[in-house]
């Protein structure tokens, strides 16, 4: 039995070349780079070194690179170190289709006395502009928006996005997690105060992220402690693993017209085919503007979590557009915000690609995708039957 990993927005491989970058930091370069020996300083050269290539990946200087565990502590060293920084309870303003990792942290910040905004999105999970340029009512006001969606892969207009915020006065914070490494970013061009980003999205291990933070930006450290990050960051650094994810960030840069090329094209057959061949079948999201290696499809009338299961005896791994695979039998809310029928987002399955996915890898997917969904329609009370 073949098996197609079809999942990676949810975590990739970790690249050979990673791996080889970060062996030496477990048994030859395993002093603390906070030392002031040779034995620690020779370490640091090497987390100075991934700090400049993180930069190098999003336009930032190495000084605006704070490294963290992942991509959610990013994201909540950023809200909530922006809102701490600002004093009392500013105004927050995010959207309906952000990661848990920021609506969880904005809800929890409004639980606490913070008047939150959640924008709205069209069915095509896209933002007005308008309703967010109404939103800011003052410069005190931290903004969090996500750069791409990591459901539906539909990209947010961030240039436009942060020229409103700047005009306002207020901080903008993006959740960069899944477009970083995929497609061009450049914070020089757009001017966001605060970017995340993690590893284990651009073939890392897991544990490692990073937080860019723009000079002048005034956010307070998540975690407080030793002087580590420049203050912004308290704990003796994960060595190994921030050297990999400077390795990573370099494939990423190296590796890209690839990711929008050849991925794309891999992903735009496997949505050509399931479209001829299923039935009753949507594409979820702006089909223009969204992330190369994304596609994610409601088959009507079936479960996303048995599609799922069936895909994965004959060695096909994606992930649910649903929440299912949690216990849960509610459409995601991402599929809520954006008002797709729950006959559609119930049934909702979300593929992603890398660069190590291979044509064999969809022709395999567009072979079996639609015997499932057959047999799952035969057994589905909920479709009509010919004669019935």
């Amino acid at each position: 039995m073949k098996n197609v990993y079809l999942d990676n927005n949810a975590t990739t491989m970790v690249a050979p070349e990673v791996r080889d970058a970060m062996a030496p930091f477990f048994d030859e370069l395993w002093g603390n780079p906070s030392s002031i020996h040779t034995f620690g300083g020779q370490v640091k050269k090497h987390m100075d070194r991934a700090r400049e290539q993180v930069a190098a990946l999003i336009g930032a200087d190495p000084s605006e690179i704070v490294f963290t565990s992942c991509g959610s502590e990013s994201d909540n060293m950023a809200v909530r170190g922006a809102v701490e920084a600002l004093g009392g309870y500013p105004h927050i303003v995010t959207t309906r289709v952000e990661h848990p990792a920021v609506l969880t942290v904005c809800r929890y910040l409004a639980d606490l006395g913070c008047k939150l905004t959640e924008l709205k999105v069209d069915s095509e999970g896209r933002l007005d502009l308008d309703e967010l340029r109404n939103s800011i009512h003052s410069n005190a006001t931290v903004v969090s928006i996500m750069w791409a969606n990591n459901e539906t892969g539909v990209i947010f207009p961030m240039d436009e996005i942060a020229q409103i915020v700047k005009e306002a006065g207020a901080v903008l914070h993006t959740d960069a997690v899944q477009i970083v490494g995929k497609l061009p970013v450049n914070v020089k061009k757009t001017p966001v105060d605060m970017l995340s980003l993690s590893g284990h999205k651009l073939h890392t291990p897991k544990g490692v992220g990073a937080l860019y933070v723009r000079k002048g930006t005034k956010v307070n450290p998540l975690i407080l402690g030793g002087h580590q990050e420049g203050g912004k960051r308290a704990g003796t650094e994960n060595v190994p693993y921030i050297v990999g994810l400077g390795r990573a960030c370099e494939l990423a840069a190296e590796h890209m017209d690839e990711e929008i090329v050849r991925v794309q094209a891999m992903r735009d057959r496997l949505e050509e085919g399931i479209l001829a061949t299923c039935p009753d079948v949507r594409v979820n999201g702006d089909r223009e503007n969204r992330l190369p290696n994304t596609l994610n499809v409601g088959f009507e009338f079936i479960e996303g979590e048995a599609i799922l299961l069936m895909l994965d005896e004959v060695g096909i791994a994606a992930s649910s557009g649903s929440a299912c695979t949690s216990g849960s039998l509610e459409p995601s809310h991402v599929m809520r915000a954006m008002g797709i029928p729950f006959t559609a987002a119930h049934g909702s399955i979300r593929f992603s690609l890398s660069r190590y996915n291979t044509e064999e890898d969809v022709s395999y997917t567009l072979e079996h995708v639609p015997r499932v969904v057959k047999r799952l329609r035969e057994l589905s009370p909920f479709v009509q039957k010919a004669g019935d």
